[in-house]
């Protein structure tokens, strides 16, 4: 047992935030009082990183510091024992009207209201606002609300490669609607520079697969003189995430599988993304393979770390157990696994925004429309016949729009992997020498691989070590060891 003064001190370094937008507004100020080059990381974390592109929350990649991401009550102890507990699954709105009471048009009316008065409150303090345009019926959404509310706004689509190209799309709907619209085309070098100046002032760490999008798009918003982003995230919580059959395939092939990481060397496995993505799914937990992105395997973490703790991450996951166990339904465990990984998917802008000193808002956020939808919008307005999505968002822009294509298929902030790979290896490589105290595996990796990385499986994986090791090294530069002491 700890002195009492020890245990005292330790208490007193303890930190705890809400970085949940439906809970509070998000303040990182409570982190300046740590020092960056004495505060001690978390190994269990880095390995969070790794395996699934996010720190399991209520943690963070420092010790000491614990996050009230979705799910947790802000006002308990996160650092002992925390509870997690989502409430917001479709089988707790008792209240939600049949299908046959409600009329469409005073549910648009309402919808358009509620998200119209979200968007106004939340850019209140916005001079000029920049709305990332991402595509997808959420962006479309947004858009038409922020046509209304904030007229000014300029809207921003990311061209990270050809597979989906929606700047055309995107550009006809801000045109449309009265908005400005302007695009950036991804330059792989360019983001990761911008993505390493603002490591300083970055407050945690994610490696969501859009993290260096998100680097890109706020400098670029900060070099054109905007003071606040409109981000588009915040709605599958309460609208639900229907599960599709491909999701069903890759849970049933999700078994922990074991596999000799030798079997990805062969000529025929290592050039075909398919094959790598199935063969990997075959090594991942069921839950987890609901996350997005190929990502490192178990083996290959601990071959990382040079010891095995991939199963200290893995066991994070009892924390959202009671949770999954009680879940009704195949879609309300996808759900929990959507707002588990969230926690990333919002963070990556929030220490994008904040390390730009830009304000960074999410009005499908707001509470009052979020309550609303949970809980007067019919089911089928929510998730329709055979897993149709958003319903009630198809039928609010089929008001203003005929069906655009990527309304049909789901947009993003795609990020050109293996052109990250081709032009910063050497870079990147080199910051693995610098962080083997922490990652003795990792130039080993990256000397293995580094023909291989025009396969996105393991241009991937470059990006998780791309992302997580500059950070890292930012951390411990300064002779100190930040580090807690290797697991028992």
């Amino acid at each position: 047992m700890l002195p009492k003064k020890a245990h005292d001190s330790a208490v007193r370094s303890r930190i705890q935030l809400s970085t949940s937008p439906y809970q509070d507004e998000v303040d990182f100020s409570v982190l300046d009082e740590l020092d960056p080059g004495k505060a001690p990381l978390d190994l269990v974390s880095i390995a969070d990183l790794l395996r699934n592109t996010f720190v399991y929350p209520p943690h963070s990649i420092y010790k000491d510091v614990k996050v009230a991401a979705s799910g947790f009550d802000p006002r308990q102890d996160l650092h002992e024992h925390p509870q997690f507990h989502f409430p917001f699954q479709s089988a707790l709105a008792s209240s939600r009207p049949a299908p046959e009471d409600v009329d469409d048009q005073d549910l648009l009316k309402t919808f358009h209201r509620l998200l119209c008065d979200a968007v106004a409150h939340s850019t209140s303090d916005m001079r000029a606002p920049w709305m990332l345009q991402s595509g997808g019926k959420d962006s479309t959404t947004m858009a038409i609300a922020v046509a209304d509310a904030r007229p000014q706004t300029v809207c921003l689509t990311y061209l990270g490669g050809d597979e989906e190209n929606e700047v055309a799309s995107a550009r006809y709907v801000a045109r449309k609607l009265g908005l400005r619209h302007e695009a950036l085309v991804c330059d792989p070098g360019r983001a990761y520079d911008r993505y390493l100046a603002m490591l300083p002032r970055m407050p945690l760490l994610t490696a969501d697969f859009a993290a260096l999008s998100y680097a890109d798009l706020a400098t670029e918003v900060s070099l054109r003189h905007g003071d606040g982003i409109i981000d588009a995230l915040g709605s599958d919580q309460y609208f639900g995430v229907p599960l599709h059959s491909q999701q069903r395939v890759l849970a049933m092939l999700a078994r922990r599988v074991r596999l000799p990481q030798s079997l990805f060397k062969s000529k025929l496995v290592s050039r075909s993304f398919r094959l790598c993505f199935a063969l990997s799914t075959l090594q991942m937990d069921q839950f987890e393979r609901y996350f997005p992105g190929s990502r490192f395997s178990d083996v290959e973490v601990d071959e990382l770390f040079g010891w095995d703790i991939a199963a200290c991450s893995r066991q994070r996951m009892e924390t959202f157990q009671t949770d999954i166990s009680a879940a009704e339904s195949a879609e309300a465990v996808r759900r929990i696994s959507v707002i588990i990984a969230e926690s990333a998917a919002l963070a990556k802008g929030m220490y994008a925004a904040n390390a730009m000193a830009l304000r960074l808002v999410y009005p499908f956020c707001d509470s009052d429309l979020r309550d609303w939808i949970f809980h007067h919008v019919p089911d089928d307005r929510l998730i329709g016949p055979g897993g149709v999505n958003k319903v009630l968002m198809r039928n609010y822009i089929a008001q203003h729009f005929q069906q655009l294509p990527y309304v049909k298929n789901k947009g993003s902030f795609r990020f050109d992997l293996c052109g990250l790979a081709r032009q910063r290896f050497d870079q990147v490589h080199a910051f693995a020498l610098q962080t083997q105290s922490l990652l003795p595996g990792a130039p080993h990796w990256l000397e293995n691989h580094r023909d291989r990385l025009d396969n996105k499986y393991f241009a991937s994986k470059f990006y998780l070590l791309a992302i997580t090791l500059p950070w890292l090294l930012s951390r411990i530069r300064h002779g100190s060891r930040p580090v807690e002491e290797r697991l028992s």
